[in-house]
């Protein structure tokens, strides 16, 4: 039975917590969160020093603001506790390599929560284009703001899901990026991106985001030398169009609705975490440099 803890309980730390609830190789002893009087059925703490001192925690979820994760994350590793941060696992690439060094001196377990990594549609897509020759990626992420973003722009809460995306999806690392930003409703920072990419063998890529429009919207476009993939991330929905030699009239094209196995992208990301945390291999999760390459992208 591995000893958890979750940190922070804003809406992600309450969904960990729920999932983590139906998970029988898991036992959740605390919850560390000074914003909050009480909690159902598990442990609170005010303090993250006292927790740490109190509580034999195997592994933690950091769930807190991302100006909180450096400290937090490094107190919890000095510790031995393996942790999966939510992204980004920093508020710049430079906090990010002090949580991956740290991890490295004391053989901790350090992984971040780019969730979308799970998302079946996600894997449905990477799966249907690995051996295929890539054109070009588009994804769109965009929707009203969310109450609970403080202290980030759009690119730090939103985009760095979609720049992990295009690496993870395509297998290519990113060559250059060029980002266009503005402020229209935020009063501290950004709130409409959009983000173009070139990734290795001239694959190119564009990222569209922004909190100014009144509805969600999460998709991606691949187009690839065999066909066309669009890929809804909220429906988990996935169709390619393609051309075939049969039909050359008018331009006609062949549509095919892709089978997904769908499921909640979090209970999957948590069992891949329990999966390495008991040995297994880290899988489809987020190693620190993938989240570190991401912030460095952002502030290049």
């Amino acid at each position: 039975m591995i000893k958890m803890a979750v940190i922070g309980v804003g809406v992600m730390g309450k969904n960990h917590l729920r999932v983590l609830g139906t998970m029988n190789r898991v036992e959740v002893l605390a919850v560390c969160d000074p914003n909050i009087d009480e909690i159902h059925a598990v442990k609170l703490y005010h303090d993250i020093d006292a927790m740490l001192s109190e509580e034999p925690i195997d592994a933690a979820i950091l769930a807190a603001p991302t100006f909180l994760h450096k400290e937090i994350g490094l107190k919890c590793m000095e510790k031995g506790v393996d942790l999966l941060i939510e992204k980004p696992i920093a508020s710049n690439s430079q906090d990010g390599r002090e949580l991956r060094d740290c991890a490295n001196r004391n053989g901790t377990k350090l992984v971040v929560g780019h969730i979308e990594r799970h998302n079946p549609v996600v894997i449905a897509l990477k799966d249907e284009i690995v051996d295929k020759e890539i054109y070009s990626v588009n994804i769109t992420r965009i929707g009203p703001i969310p109450p609970r973003i403080s202290d980030v722009g759009v690119l730090t809460d939103l985009s760095v899901h979609d720049i992990d995306l295009i690496r993870f999806v395509t297998g290519r690392e990113i060559a250059e990026t060029k980002i266009f930003k503005s402020q229209k409703i935020q009063h501290h920072h950004e709130d409409n991106a959009i983000i173009a990419v070139r990734l290795e063998n001239d694959v190119v890529g564009n990222i569209t985001t922004n909190w100014l429009t009144p509805f969600k919207k999460r998709v991606i476009e691949v187009s690839t030398s065999e066909g066309y993939y669009e890929a809804d991330l909220i429906n988990q929905s996935m169709n390619e169009y393609s051309s075939s030699k049969y039909i050359d009239i008018n331009h006609s094209y062949l549509v095919r609705n892709c089978f997904v196995r769908k499921g909640e992208p979090l209970f999957f990301e948590l069992t891949a975490f329990l999966d390495y945390l008991s040995g297994g291999p880290i899988g489809h999760l987020a190693h620190a440099d993938d989240s570190i390459r991401t912030l460095e992208l952002l502030e290049s």
